[in-house]
C-alpha cells in the first residue's frame, strides 16, 4: 500500500513542474518518470528496502516520497539543462 502512496505523491509533485521552464530530460514525460521513480526509490530505501503493508501506511509514508520526487526532478532538470546548453554551444 505504501508503494501506491509514494507513486501518488510523485504524481502530485510532478504537477508543480508547470511552474518551471521545460528543460527536463525527456520533456514532460521525462519529468513524470523522474518524479514517480524518485519517490518510489526514495520511499523504498528509507523504509529499509521493503514495502510497508497497509497497516503501516500513514502520513509519514506520504511525506517520505516528497524529497525523493524532488531529487528525481532535480536530476532530470539538470541533465536536460546541460544537454540544452551543449546543443546551443555546438550550434
Amino acid at each position: 500500500m505504501s508503494m501506491l502512496v509514494w507513486v501518488m505523491m510523485g504524481i502530485a509533485i510532478w504537477h508543480f513542474t508547470i511552474f518551471v521552464p521545460d528543460r527536463f530530460s525527456g520533456g514532460i514525460v521525462g519529468a513524470f518518470v523522474a518524479a514517480v521513480f524518485g519517490a518510489a526509490v526514495f520511499g523504498f530505501v528509507l523504509s529499509g528496502l521493503s514495502i510497508p503493508g497497509s497497516s503501516e501506511t500513514d502520513l509519514v509514508q506520504a511525506l517520505i516520497a516528497v524529497p525523493g520526487s524532488v531529487i528525481g526532478l532535480a536530476i532530470s532538470y539538470a541533465v536536460g539543462a546541460r544537454s540544452e546548453r551543449e546543443a546551443t554551444a555546438a550550434a
